[in-house]
């Protein structure tokens, strides 16, 4: 390194080659720590400033990531080919983000629905019930004891049917946010039992219910909620089975889960409406609409509680037979 300085000196700067020597002694050779170490502090800056640079970059990769993050686009988002892993969770997150930001607005629409469902279902008797109060407060005096009789006794029907949509829409809600309540579950006892109570409405149509069950069917869930689930089911079968027809309920069993059909003689719904049937205010029969048809929940809630018992439900209609197929886990 000294010959080349002196070499520079004298050659380029035309400094005689001793004074040379001499400027390179009382310069370079006597400060030669202070040299060495400002050397080594100049590439160590250079160093730290390219480093830099190179992270700054990453920052702004990253930055620029994040910002995506915030959009509602389906782009991927791109990275450096060294963040491979951090791309990934960025990814990860970005689309756990559009799905939730689906979520709720599904569930905003689905509020919206809820509140125009239950304006429209509501006016109906709602509307009857307070003409036929007001016409029984006008017209008291001239009215027979046969037509206060005849109005009162529909202002009430009207106001049942107010009740019934109410508490529908009710369930719909409370089912949404309700906690399950975990207990040993009888459900051949169950199903005794709910046979019982449906006795009236299966004497009214000539119909009635076959159980075909193993009596071993003990489950782990929450009894009020599939009760009203399989009331649910047994409920539509006498409101769109055939009269004098039986509703046959059956059941397998496997180590883990236990699977019920009820079935019942019905005309086949085609494949379209099939696909509808848990969808909520979906009516099989539209003209049902006012007169004994619910809200269209029904089936819709029965769903909510298979899926809270972390179980499937599923149905299918061919040769005027409808099958609805429950599974559910044995131990939660």
């Amino acid at each position: 390194m000294g010959n080349r300085i002196v070499y520079f000196l004298n050659t380029y700067l035309h400094i005689p080659y001793q004074e040379a020597m001499n400027f390179y002694d009382q310069v370079f050779r006597q400060h030669a720590d202070l040299l060495f170490f400002l050397s080594i502090l100049i590439v160590f800056f250079i160093l730290i400033y390219f480093f830099l640079r190179i992270l700054t970059h990453y920052f702004d990769s990253i930055h620029q990531g994040l910002d995506s993050l915030l959009d509602d686009q389906q782009q991927r988002i791109r990275l450096e080919p060294e963040m491979e892993e951090t791309e990934i969770k960025l990814n990860a997150i970005k689309k756990a983000l559009l799905q939730k930001d689906l979520i709720a607005k599904e569930a905003e629409q689905r509020k919206n629905q809820l509140i125009m469902y239950l304006a429209h279902d509501i006016r109906t008797p709602l509307t009857s019930v307070m003409g036929y109060l007001n016409l029984l407060e006008e017209k008291q005096a001239s009215l027979s004891m046969e037509e206060r009789a005849k109005y009162t006794h529909i202002a009430l029907d009207k106001a049942h049917r107010l009740e019934h949509l109410i508490q529908e829409f009710f369930d719909i809600t409370q089912f949404s946010s309700t906690a399950i309540s975990l207990e040993n579950i009888d459900l051949y006892y169950m199903l005794i039992q709910m046979k019982e109570e449906f006795y009236p409405i299966l004497l009214e149509k000539d119909m009635d219910i076959l159980l075909l069950l193993d009596e071993d069917l003990t489950i782990q869930g929450d009894a009020n909620m599939l009760a009203r689930a399989f009331g649910n089911l047994l409920r539509n079968a006498t409101s769109y089975g055939y009269p004098h027809s039986k509703i046959v309920i059956s059941s397998t069993k496997d180590e883990n889960h236990i699977t019920l059909f009820f079935q019942n003689k019905g005309k086949t719904i085609p494949p379209a409406q099939l696909a509808q049937l848990f969808n909520q205010f979906y009516r099989l029969d539209e003209s049902r609409n006012t007169a004994s048809g619910g809200a269209g929940l029904g089936l819709s809630i029965t769903k909510d509680i298979i899926l809270m018992h972390h179980g499937d439900i599923s149905v299918q209609s061919k040769d005027d037979q409808i099958t609805f197929t429950l599974t559910l886990p044995i131990h939660r």
